[in-house]
């Protein structure tokens, strides 16, 4: 392994100091980022069809995400969705084409051009540079994407930035369920597993309840291992579709998702389609939060209200 800040230097990125908590290192798939030492995430180019976090490890060094299918399953995990990979960024339907499923010879494929820019230190940053192709390889958009690492009262969390870039032609991001921002909880902190996992939005609507409800928030608590943990993903005021609504099912999938209204709400009321003229963007802001503890241990409403302040 390389060194991040040193390549960075070769190849013209503006200097970066040496890391005093983070520590980005350029690997042949990826990136990998250590905080004081110790592995917090890696940032993977390709996996299956698209760009993914993996793994994601939160207090005490436990993994934050399901193990398949970048690995064999975990404890109380389940074989299923193979597309449903730690951490990630997909649409169901752009313009007509699907990227959330992985099927070969019929589903999009979201390919990572190039770091735009990584920096490490007492915070850390990585940009990237994607394209979404169809089938077919025509390239429908670009997407531009900021994960920005810090701490919110000792907790880890990062802030998952993302700029869809129109071509020469409209792009759609089409009204469907199956999207668009997801992460796969552990299967001992899922609800089904019957084991304490629990999940909960800002109007206090838990497991079932929440599923495509509009929330500022959403926190997805339960054991891993011998601790009780949580992640939590919070939408920015500023996002597209603020408050958003949220794929999230007691089988662990944990989505934010503005564009399924008719899955959601009903067929009786407007589109959820998208569409951004050539040329033009559309940003998708999100936060993600490591914690110790129930929603009410972590006091999750206290660390939005210092989130949604963020200017973006």
């Amino acid at each position: 392994m390389i060194r991040l800040f040193s390549i960075l230097l070769l190849v013209g990125f503006s200097s970066v100091c040496v890391a005093q908590s983070y520590e980005i290192v350029q690997e042949d798939d990826g990136l990998t980022v250590h905080f004081d030492g110790k592995l917090l995430t890696r940032y993977l180019t390709k996996s299956g069809s698209k760009p993914i976090l993996y793994p994601l490890l939160g207090p005490g060094g436990l993994p934050m995400t399901r193990q398949y299918p970048m690995e064999a399953a975990g404890e109380h995990e389940r074989d299923d969705h193979p597309h449903h990979r730690s951490v990630w960024f997909t649409h169901g339907k752009v313009n007509g084409t699907d990227f959330w499923l992985e099927k070969d010879g019929v589903g999009g494929l979201i390919i990572h051009e190039k770091f735009e820019k990584v920096t490490d230190g007492d915070t850390a940053q990585i940009v990237s540079l994607n394209r979404w192709e169809t089938p077919e390889g025509k390239v429908l958009c670009h997407d531009r994407r900021s994960i920005t690492f810090g701490h919110d009262e000792g907790r880890q969390y990062f802030d998952y930035d993302v700029t869809v870039i129109a071509g020469e032609e409209p792009v759609t991001f089409g009204d469907t369920k199956e999207g668009a921002f997801g992460i796969r909880v552990p299967g001992t902190m899922k609800v089904d597993a019957k084991k304490g996992g629990t999940l909960v939005n800002d109007q206090d609507e838990k497991n079932k309840d929440a599923w495509g409800k509009k929330s500022a928030w959403v926190d997805y608590y339960g054991p891993v291992k011998d601790k009780t943990v949580g992640i939590t993903i919070m939408n920015h005021p500023s996002s597209y579709g603020y408050p958003t609504h949220w794929h999230v099912r007691t089988y662990g999938l944990f989505a934010a998702n503005p564009f399924g209204i008719h899955d959601f709400v009903g067929k009786d009321v407007k589109s959820g389609d998208h569409t951004i003229e050539p040329g033009k963007t559309m940003n998708l802001r999100y936060r993600v939060l490591l914690h110790e503890g129930t929603t009410e241990d972590a006091d999750i409403a206290a660390a939005f209200a210092r989130y949604e302040k963020v200017k973006k």
